[in-house]
């Protein structure tokens, strides 16, 4: 058993984590400051140790000097590309200030171990292979893409410097149970809650843009085999598997409110059109591969926020 502290940890997939690594018989702390994590994410878990910090405070960083973990999980972010397109001050002060806030905290804990998670899509930018393996040209369509590739550096350089190993995985877009529709902007949950409310849903640009979709549940047992592990570098975690906008919306439609409009509206951005991601590497060292296949992780999805509402 490890001591595991999970920055975010009551936020969408860092509760997900949350229960992998209780079901591993850790000792699970979680640092979150509820603005967009909840509670509710996290009551059936008891025995974890919730802390309400800011992970840009003094507070934070001595709480993670304390505990002396033997890891730490950062799902903290600033999650939207939107959001840091129109206010990239904001999404540097929460993703690399915060991520080094945290890190700082483990100058004295060489051995200590950091699983980051990172961006599949949106460091990549406007792709020239698919799927895309680690070796891709990082070329970050968005401020969210850049901060996530500035986080990567800082890990390597506290390897390099304090002996703090870790690895770092490179999410594609993570759609699931818990996703907040109005603060985490997953298009799944927001056409989800439109949808079950009887309400047309809006597809910014064509519809033709593509993403890589992943199950939340899936992205918690990568988390899982990299604390297992303890490997090293940045690993993928996708599906290789390339879904329209339209072709989601189409779907989640028929799940829930057939006759509901999709209405097409302005591109937005910081956006790119093609996003699909190479897992063969996660598969090789972590003996990963998504288990949730699209059609079910919809339905599983669709059933939550079904119950959520009624």
């Amino acid at each position: 058993m490890a001591k595991v502290v999970v920055t975010g940890g009551a936020g969408f997939i860092g509760s997900h984590i949350v229960d992998k690594l209780v079901a591993r018989k850790h000792e699970v702390h979680i640092i979150d400051d509820l603005s967009s994590g909840s509670r509710d994410n996290i009551a059936h878990q008891p025995q974890v140790k919730l802390h309400v910090l800011d992970i840009r405070s003094d507070e934070a960083r001595e709480c993670v000097e304390t505990l002396e973990p033997d890891f730490v999980v950062h799902a903290a972010a600033q999650v939207s590309v939107r959001v840091s397109m129109d206010q990239p001050a904001l999404d540097t002060d929460l993703n690399v200030t915060g991520l080094v806030n945290i890190l700082a905290a483990l100058k004295n804990r060489k051995g200590a171990h950091v699983v980051f998670l990172s961006s599949g899509g949106a460091i990549y930018g406007e792709q020239i292979a698919f799927p895309a393996k680690e070796d891709h040209p990082i070329k970050p369509e968005s401020v969210y893409g850049l901060s996530k590739r500035v986080g990567e550096e800082y890990l390597e350089f506290w390897s390099r410097t304090w002996g703090v190993t870790s690895t770092a995985l490179r999410l594609s877009n993570v759609y699931g149970p818990r996703q907040n529709p109005h603060g985490e902007a997953g298009v799944v949950a927001i056409f989800c809650e439109r949808l079950l409310a009887g309400k047309s849903i809006a597809i910014n640009g064509s519809g033709k843009q593509t993403r890589d979709f992943v199950y939340v549940e899936d992205v918690a047992e990568a988390v899982g085999r990299s604390v297992d592990t303890r490997v090293t570098g940045e690993f993928n975690i996708g599906t290789a598997k390339e879904t329209s906008v339209t072709a989601l919306a189409e779907q989640l439609r028929a799940l829930t409110a057939p006759s509901a409009e999709i209405i097409y509206a302005e591109a937005k951005p910081g956006e790119q059109m093609r996003s699909c991601i190479d897992n063969s590497a996660a598969k090789a060292k972590l003996s990963w591969s998504p288990l949730v296949g699209f059609e079910r992780g919809l339905q599983h999805t669709v059933s939550w926020y079904r119950t959520k509402e009624s």
